[in-house]
């Protein structure tokens, strides 16, 4: 039972083994048929694509070759342009050869023609020096002079005419430029004085202490004057009490120690214990306000003004200024009328206003110093600032306002002419008598020292100075050089305010009689 089964499967196995190899067999040879196929399909595209290839290689051949056939006459079409075009410029260059020479030919001929005629005009040159040469002969033998110096005579004279004419030239570009520059000048220095308008006040030696009654004199005077002599002592002041209805007279050159003694007497009047111990309590007490009122004044003058940044020690100058006059006029007053004048002249040129306000206001701090240098206010001034660490453009401003040193910035002139402006003003300044007359004889004296000069007349209160001359002595053009060397000598030899103007006079009369 059991081999039947085995036999059955081996049976069944082996008749599907034949089965499986019987279906390969089959697909073997379907492939082979399949392949063969593929094959033969592959052949015949391969024949197409090659005749397909090789027509269009025939046709890109018969491209390129029409193409370069087009080229080829393109190339001929411009070759034979090229060779027209040639052959008209040979024709071209033939016709200006025969021009170019039928120009030689004829200017040859106007060669020959012209060297003809040279001959002829040197002929002529010839025969007309010949001549000149007779002439000249005859105009030295006629004249007594040769030619040499007939030509030096010529020369000198045309050389003394340009002269006049230069001259003349000289003086019209002078006397334009002159009205000119001081019609500017007047302008803007007129304007300025316009602008800057303030009242004048004189101050003296001595100030009147009015009182009530003539009975506070003797309380003042104390016993035996010894309150008198405490507070003379303490101020420095010489005090004054005589017969004037209520005023006691403070005599003093120092305008500060003045105020002090003003002051303590006006406190010790009103609180009524005077004694030599209260003098001199009040004393000190009023010289420390004065000192306080001195810096307060300072400041409040910067702050008007517009500077800033002072130096504590010159503020204090500043207000200082307050209590010191020259030649009458306040010196605060003229110093804030100077640094205000000086602005509006530097605004007007186009400078620095700000700068040129600072050195205005400090051009006479030389004149309030604590100690007294023996040096002139201009320099110790400008010493001053420069201790103070100020710029030095207004360092120079300030020392050469007066020329003692040399101007090297253009606030100087600035502060120096306006400086003059406000002390020259008319009221701002007085003058002693003796000193003023004095002034004036020197100003006609040193004009009288010139020979020539007949008269002279110093008028308008010094600031003109008019030079008569004789005619028969001095011609016009040396009044000119006169006025100018008078001028020069007063800048150099003297002190003024402001300007002196030199008018020099030169006239003929002729007088006749009728009988």
């Amino acid at each position: 039972m059991t081999f039947n089964l085995i036999t059955t499967i081996a049976l069944v196995v082996l008749a599907a083994a034949l089965a499986v190899a019987a279906t390969v067999a089959v697909q073997r040879r379907m492939s082979r048929t399949r392949a063969k196929e593929i094959i033969a399909d592959a052949e015949r595209e391969a024949d197409d694509i090659k005749r397909t290839r090789e027509l269009e290689g025939r046709e890109e051949a018969m491209k390129i070759t029409t193409e370069a056939e087009k080229q080829a006459a393109r190339r001929q079409s411009q070759a034979d342009q090229r060779d027209a075009k040639l052959k008209q410029r040979e024709l071209q260059l033939n016709q200006q050869q025969s021009e170019n020479q039928r120009a030689r030919n004829e200017v040859e001929s106007a060669r020959a023609s012209l060297e003809a005629r040279a001959a002829v005009l040197d002929a002529r040159d010839a025969e007309l020096e010949k001549m000149q040469a007779q002439a000249r002969e005859q105009l030295e033998h006629i004249s007594g002079l040769s030619s040499e110096e007939a030509k030096e005579k010529l020369v000198e004279s045309l050389r003394d005419e340009a002269k006049t004419a230069a001259a003349s030239y000289i003086n019209d570009i002078m006397d334009e430029a002159k009205l000119t520059a001081n019609k500017e000048a007047k302008r803007i220095v007129v304007q300025s004085i316009q602008r800057v308008a303030t009242e004048t006040a004189i101050e003296n030696s001595v100030t009147v202490f009015h009182i009530d009654s003539d009975e506070i004199k003797g309380r003042i005077i104390g016993r035996e004057g010894r309150n008198i002599r405490a507070l003379e002592a303490a101020t420095g002041i010489e005090i004054i009490v005589d017969d004037t209805p209520e005023a006691i007279v403070l005599s003093g050159f120092d305008p500060v120690r003045r105020e002090i003694a003003r002051l303590a007497l006006h406190q010790l009047v009103a609180d009524g214990r005077i004694h030599p111990a209260r003098i001199e309590e009040v004393v000190a007490k009023v010289r420390k306000q004065i000192e306080e009122e001195i810096i307060e004044t300072g400041k409040r003058t910067a702050i008007d003004l517009g500077i800033h940044g002072l130096h504590p020690d010159l503020i204090r100058l500043v207000g200082k200024m307050k209590y010191r006059s020259s030649y009458g006029q306040n010196l605060l007053q003229h110093s804030r009328e100077t640094a205000n004048l000086c602005a509006i002249m530097a605004s007007e040129l186009g400078l620095n206003p700000k700068k040129a306000r600072r050195a205005g206001l400090l051009h006479d701090i030389g004149k309030v110093p604590d100690e007294e240098p023996e040096l002139p206010h201009a320099l110790l001034g400008m010493k001053l600032a420069e201790k103070y660490k100020e710029k030095p453009e207004i360092c120079n401003a300030i020392g050469a306002h007066h020329d003692e040193i040399e101007q090297t910035s253009l606030l100087a002139p600035i502060v120096q002419v306006c400086d003059a402006i406000s002390g020259a003003r008319p009221g701002a300044r007085r003058e002693i008598v003796e000193a003023y007359i004095k002034r004036l004889n020197d100003l006609e004296q040193l004009a009288l020292s010139y020979p020539g000069v007949i008269k002279t007349y110093a008028i308008q209160a010094g600031r003109e100075l008019r030079v008569i001359v004789g005619a028969d002595k001095i011609d016009d053009a040396e009044t000119e050089k006169l006025s100018a060397e008078i001028a020069r000598r007063i800048q150099d030899e003297m002190t003024y305010p402001g300007q002196v103007k030199i008018t020099v006079i030169r006239e003929t009369r002729s007088v006749s009689f009728a009988k």
